[in-house]
């Protein structure tokens, strides 16, 4: 579980993040679920957004994907969603502060 200060510092971060997955009509599909896991195995930290087309609940898409993935919401603002994913120890881009 992240902590207020680590989400707001992930938060902080995912400002200057482009949208790199876009979840349409087809709403959550394997190949989406496959292509976040990609995202986030590179990058540990994605902006998703959630189109004009698609009906579900971007909150519920949020947490789903999360699931999926393993991975942190950093939070949903209106149609877009912030995942984050600790990287492997050789492979981690991003620090956290730390928890105390």
């Amino acid at each position: 579980m992240l902590t207020s200060k680590q989400r707001a510092f992930l938060r902080s971060l995912a400002m200057t993040e482009e949208t790199i997955i876009y979840l349409g009509k087809a709403s959550l599909t394997p190949e989406n679920t496959k292509n976040v896991e990609e995202a986030l195995a590179k990058r540990e930290l994605i902006k998703i957004g959630v189109q004009k087309n698609c009906a579900d609940d971007p909150m519920e898409l949020a947490d789903i994907v999360a699931e999926r993935t393993h991975a942190e919401v950093v939070q949903v603002i209106g149609k877009k969603i912030v995942l984050y994913r600790q990287g492997k120890d050789k492979n981690r881009k991003i620090e956290l502060p730390k928890k105390q």
